[in-house]
């Protein structure tokens, strides 16, 4: 599997992704907003775009759909749900389902509801394992809820799927909001050492050329992943003083996204 993470440079800070057989040339484009740099990439590496995916149906995810296809022909793929959002859909996807990319590439579809309703995440089948996260899960951070999300869901997608992603996955996520969400976690845990430490890292980084996180890493320095954390919880408090003594981890998380959401 060959990944090629392509920085938009828009104001919404979208990534898209060409995913690749070595073998065949054959690519999936995931979230393809900037067809133009989609499409001259693929020229570039000689790679032909046979499929396209969006893991969900806001317009700067499907947005490219419409130029990618007609210039490739590529089958469009999203989530089963999402033929009224989304149109011209050829292959509705449920969890569990596999997407094959030429000869070499497999990916598993996540059904992964919470940012939205109709959302797909893809997990790469592969020696070091990838996952392509869309707008649930960004780098040190989690996808807010606003327009046709559901917190609960959110959590529930976390604590069931997330959470149990080797510690090797790699994190390919749908925007670069790193630096930002850095910032809230130290806000949350002024303590957290490797936070501080990757934001010095990060907040200057050439966006075309990203830090790639893996699983071991949000572990350290995502507050949504940090749901047991003594300091995180004590942080809670001052916001909400009524919070228990020894709250469960989704009420940590479900304070943690209303907070996220005016921070």
């Amino acid at each position: 599997m060959i990944v090629e993470q392509i920085w938009t440079g828009n104001a919404f800070r979208n990534f898209n992704y060409l995913i690749a057989c070595g073998e065949s040339g054959e690519a999936l484009a995931v979230d393809p907003l900037d067809h133009q740099k989609c499409l001259g990439r693929a020229r570039e590496l000689g790679w032909e775009i046979t499929q396209v995916l969006n893991t969900h149906e806001h317009p700067d995810h499907t947005g490219g759909n419409a130029a990618i296809i007609a210039a490739t022909g590529a089958r469009l793929l999203a989530h089963a749900n999402a033929s009224a959002s989304i149109p011209g859909i050829d292959r509705g996807l449920q969890a569990g389902d596999v997407i094959k990319v030429g000869r070499t590439v497999e990916l598993e579809a996540l059904d992964t509801p919470g940012h939205t309703m109709c959302h797909i995440c893809l997990r790469s089948h592969t020696d070091t394992p990838a996952i392509f996260s869309g707008d649930t899960l960004f780098n040190a951070g989690a996808g807010n809820c606003h327009h046709g999300g559901h917190a609960p869901e959110l959590y529930n997608t976390f604590a069931e799927q997330l959470a149990r992603l080797p510690d090797a996955t790699l994190v390919y996520p749908g925007h670069d909001y790193m630096a930002n969400n850095l910032a809230f976690t130290l806000d949350r845990e002024p303590g957290n050492e490797r936070a501080a430490t990757l934001l010095q890292q990060v907040k200057d980084q050439d966006p075309n050329k990203p830090l790639v996180s893996d699983m071991a890493l949000e572990r350290q320095i995502n507050t949504f992943m940090r749901l047991d954390s003594a300091s995180v919880i004590a942080r809670l408090r001052e916001a909400f003083p009524d919070l228990p003594a020894d709250p469960d981890p989704r009420t940590v998380f479900l304070k943690l996204r209303e907070l996220r959401n005016t921070w």
